[in-house]
């Protein structure tokens, strides 16, 4: 009898400290343009608390809405708004989400590094992209671009379910007018940037923080009359870079415990600064180091 209640008593001690000791963990899932500072401030977060274990994965806007609408992640990442009929999806489901912006983006427009093209304009871009657009060459911008073939503008977009296709489409071309078809559609956004660099011809459109030395960011002017901005940290804090956009994290309700502790965190100075260091722009100026 004394052995089974020793055995018994370390039984229950095991299983108290086993509930003590173990990890948090928050699931963290969406857009592909926040996926690599999202698994850094997760690698960061380590080190602030060990006892909570972020589990970070991307595809697409979309995705991560979806899955937070479906109950099945903490956080949502998302390079747009949530819309109107996503909100009311999730409040059938019993979720509120709750919206945080996290940083700001410069949505950069991408052309291969021999491309010479100095510039252009919102209406000019709009035209290369949408739906029965005049502009599908490159000599039509008066550039003669190396290597691509018949001077044909190659259009390289995202899939459907990145918030970043949807913000191009909103912000560039407009709620009246579609992509031109032929479109390459690339599921990430270094996908965008590595097809730009593998084709002469190629026009594309992905976040800051996928610039490389292989291709060059296109200075953006808002009309013919506006100055050409160059997409970076400071224009997309300052919002003179005229496609630049507000980053987001969605919580599934009022976040509470480890998953508030954790927007806090990215929200402070030191989450900020993760992400500064990633190629973004902070929510606001931070302090000198």
């Amino acid at each position: 009898m004394r052995t089974a209640c020793v055995v018994l008593c370390l039984s229950v001690l095991v299983a108290c400290g086993g509930r003590s000791g173990s990890r948090k963990a928050i699931q963290n899932k969406g857009s592909d343009t926040l996926v690599n500072v999202a698994q850094t401030w997760a690698e960061e977060y380590k080190k602030v608390n060990p006892n909570v274990a972020v589990a970070v994965s991307g595809g697409g806007t979309g995705t991560g809405l979806s899955a937070l609408i479906n109950g099945t992640v903490d956080i949502a990442n998302a390079s747009r708004k949530m819309e109107p009929k996503e909100i009311e999806l999730a409040r059938k489901h019993g979720i509120e989400p709750v919206e945080f912006i996290v940083g700001y983006d410069a949505l950069a427009v991408y052309v291969h590094a021999k491309n010479p093209l100095p510039s252009l304009t919102m209406a000019k871009l709009a035209e290369i992209y949408a739906d029965g657009g005049s502009i599908s060459r490159w000599d039509q911008l008066g550039v003669d671009v190396p290597d691509a073939k018949d001077s044909k503008i190659v259009l390289v977009s995202r899939q459907n379910n990145s918030g970043t296709y949807a913000y191009f489409k909103e912000a560039v071309l407009g709620k009246d007018r579609e992509y031109r078809m032929g479109t390459l559609d690339m599921h990430g956004s270094k996908d965008v940037v590595d097809l730009v660099h593998k084709t002469p011809g190629a026009i594309g459109y992905s976040g800051l923080a996928y610039h490389t030395d292989e291709v060059r960011m296109i200075p953006i002017a808002k009309d013919d009359d506006s100055p050409a901005i160059i997409p970076c940290e400071k224009t997309a804090l300052d919002q003179s870079y005229p496609i630049a956009r507000p980053l987001f994290m969605y919580s599934r309700g009022q976040p509470e415990g480890e998953v508030k502790a954790y927007l806090d965190w990215i929200l402070s100075d030191a989450g900020q600064r993760v992400i500064a260091d990633r190629g973004y722009a902070p929510v606001r100026p931070l302090p000198e180091k």
